[in-house]
C-alpha cells in the first residue's frame, strides 16, 4: 500500500516524506517517487524530520501504516486540521496517543477500507493514464510458497508473487 500511495502521490505532483527502518528501502523509494525519505531506526522521533522537511508546517496527510504508540508522532507531525489515515496496524493491533495531541492537532483519524465503484474507476483511469505498474519484489512458483512466505517474513519491497500454472479443463 506504503509503495502504490508513493506512486499515485508522486504521480499528482505530491511532496511526500516517507519513512522506514532501512535506509535501502528509502533509497528505492525516492527512486520511485518519494521526495524525502527518513529512517526511522537513526530518527526514532521521525516526525521532528517531518516539521523540519515541511518547515513546521506539517504534513497534510499521514498514511499510519504501524499503529500502536505510532500514531503519538503522527499527531505531532500533523498539519493542524490534517488527515492520518488508518491502513494497517503492522507494529501493534491497537493504537495509542495523548487525547490533548488529537485535540490540538485537530487531526481526522480516518479508517480506509474499500471504495465506491466510481471511486475505483476513477482510481483505474488515473493508474492507465500515468503507467503506475504495481512494485513486484519477487516471484515464486507454487512448488516455492514456503521460501515467498520467508521472503515475505524477512521483509519485501512491494508484493511478493507466488504463480499459480493455469488450470486446463
Amino acid at each position: 500500500m506504503s509503495l502504490f500511495a508513493i506512486q499515485l502521490a508522486s504521480a499528482a505532483g505530491a511532496r511526500t516524506i516517507v519513512t522506514s527502518s532501512s535506509g535501502e528501502k528509502l533509497q528505492r523509494a525516492i527512486k520511485l517517487g518519494a521526495t524525502h525519505g527518513v529512517n526511522r531506526t537513526i530518527r526514532p522521533d521521525w516526525q521532528n524530520p517531518v516539521l523540519e522537511l515541511t518547515e513546521g508546517r506539517g504534513a497534510d496527510h499521514i498514511l499510519e501504516m504501524a499503529g500502536g504508540d505510532n500514531l503519538a508522532r503522527s499527531l505531532q507531525a500533523i498539519l493542524p486540521g490534517g488527515y492520518i489515515w488508518m491502513i494497517g496496524l503492522l507494529g501493534a493491533e491497537h493504537f495509542a496517543a495523548p487525547i490533548l495531541s488529537l485535540l490540538a492537532s485537530r487531526a481526522s483519524i480516518v479508517g480506509i477500507s474499500s471504495g465506491h465503484r466510481r471511486a475505483l474507476e476513477d482510481l483505474v483511469r488515473v493508474v492507465d493514464a500515468k503507467s503506475i505498474k504495481p512494485v513486484i519484489d519477487a516471484s515464486y512458483s507454487f512448488d516455492r510458497v514456503p521460501e515467498a512466505f520467508a521472503h515475505l517474513r524477512r521483509g519485501a519491497f512491494g508484493k511478493i508473487v507466488v504463480e499459480v500454472a493455469e488450470f486446463e479443463s
